[in-house]
């Protein structure tokens, strides 16, 4: 939706044509009454234009950036390692086709932790969540502007990937096929100190000794456990000790702090052809290469601890919380870089000619070790097998738009 418009004529230029003698006939004065309501309306319509953006807190005016033709855009911003340039509306591709009431749920879910910049909206955000689409958009043109994401050197292509929420069979006890723990937090992890490694994690004493007694709960297949510290949270469908059946969520309590390597990468190095998709393209691998198990497990150094959170009906509707302290919402939150995007912005999204096209609102509600740089963004995709699936697949071209507050908005 465009909302530029046409600038009213100014009351000089027009006297000339309203200006008619005392003695011209009627028709006459009746179309100098008619032209003075027209430049009136005219008037008033380009005093109704919404106020200019508010520049975000913390960023900093670029020094270039052209402005569109037609009504005065805000200068470009800079944030972190992102320029925004404001763009007009017309400029997001899909705008009047999204189904904008899918995406309001996760808006609403920013809405308990917002930041200082979107608070002020909030309520309007509530009150809207039961208007139609048009009215939604209608509020979105007036009370944000977008802003087109790009890389300080002027890039405005990157990278899209997708996450899911796992769901694992899991047993409070050990034994038969569940060899594989899953940990809480050693009391001894250290959020700003490297603590040990995967592989000195699987061989060495003093790891296992800080990890004993800390099991939640132990899985079948070592390729699930490391997909699921990937992932960074899943769902545990749990024998219980005394034989009883439940699902629990277990969430990102914390790390080594080693760097992340991908296990996909190691595969392409050892000449596999086949990586996707994951993880059964790398069991298959493993059948074939047992030997093998733990120099590829030992590839990726970053280890993830977990804690149990209890699954109720409404919960089970939404993803684990991210980073942003809120509940994903299934292909409506992404995960971005916040020295890019700040925690809680809605963004449009744009990916085509990948696994999926997607054109669509989003909420920045999370970030992972691999999601860095201005126009990258990993996509949720939701729980369960059939979300894997759409995750492993998505690698493709993205385009990236904030939706930042106006002037309004923020007084």
């Amino acid at each position: 939706m465009k909302t530029s418009s046409s600038k009213a004529p100014s009351a000089s230029s027009n006297n000339a044509n309203m200006t008619f003698p005392w003695s011209a006939n009627k028709t006459a004065r009746r179309s100098a009454r008619l032209a003075l309501i027209i430049a009136i309306a005219a008037l008033l319509v380009s005093c109704a234009s919404p106020p200019e953006p508010v520049p975000p807190t913390g960023l900093h005016t670029a020094t270039s950036g052209s402005a569109a033709s037609g009504a005065v855009l805000p200068a470009p911003l800079l944030q972190g390692k992102s320029r925004w340039v404001p763009v007009r509306w017309a400029e997001l591709p899909g705008f009047q086709d999204d189904p904008l009431y899918e995406a309001w749920n996760a808006w609403i879910r920013s809405c308990e932790r917002p930041g200082p910049v979107f608070a002020s909206l909030c309520g309007e955000v509530r009150r809207l969540s039961l208007a139609s689409a048009q009215e939604q958009r209608a509020w979105m043109v007036t009370r944000l502007q977008p802003y087109r994401v790009e890389t300080r050197q002027g890039a405005t292509e990157g990278l899209l990937t997708s996450y899911y929420e796992p769901v694992l069979k899991a047993s409070r006890q050990a034994g038969g096929i569940y060899q594989v723990p899953l940990y809480r937090p050693p009391a001894t992890l250290d959020n700003r100190k490297l603590w040990f490694s995967r592989q000195e994690i699987d061989t060495l004493p003093e790891a296992r000794a800080a990890l004993k007694g800390r099991e939640i709960a132990w899985v079948a297949d070592p390729i699930d456990a490391l997909s699921l510290q990937i992932q960074g949270s899943g769902r545990l469908s749990i024998s219980e000790a005394d034989g009883s059946q439940r699902t629990v969520r277990v969430a990102f309590a914390g790390s080594n702090n080693q760097p992340y390597r991908s296990v996909n990468q190691w595969l392409l190095g050892q000449g596999v052809s086949k990586i996707s998709p994951w993880p059964d393209a790398t069991k298959a691998w493993v059948v074939q290469n047992p030997q093998r198990l733990q120099q590829l497990l030992w590839s990726n150094p970053r280890y993830v601890f977990f804690r149990e959170e209890p699954l109720t009906d409404f919960d089970a509707a939404f993803g684990p919380k991210g980073a942003q302290g809120v509940a994903l919402t299934p292909g409506r939150s992404i995960a971005v870089d916040p020295l890019s995007i700040p925690y809680g912005t809605p963004v449009w999204l744009a990916s085509l000619g990948g696994a999926v096209n997607l054109q669509k609102l989003v909420l920045a509600q999370d970030t992972g070790s691999a999601i860095v740089g201005a126009v990258r963004a990993d996509y949720f995709a939701g729980t369960g097998e059939q979300a894997g699936q759409l995750a492993s697949r998505v690698n493709q071209p993205l385009r990236l738009w904030v939706l930042w507050p106006r002037q309004a908005a923020a007084r």
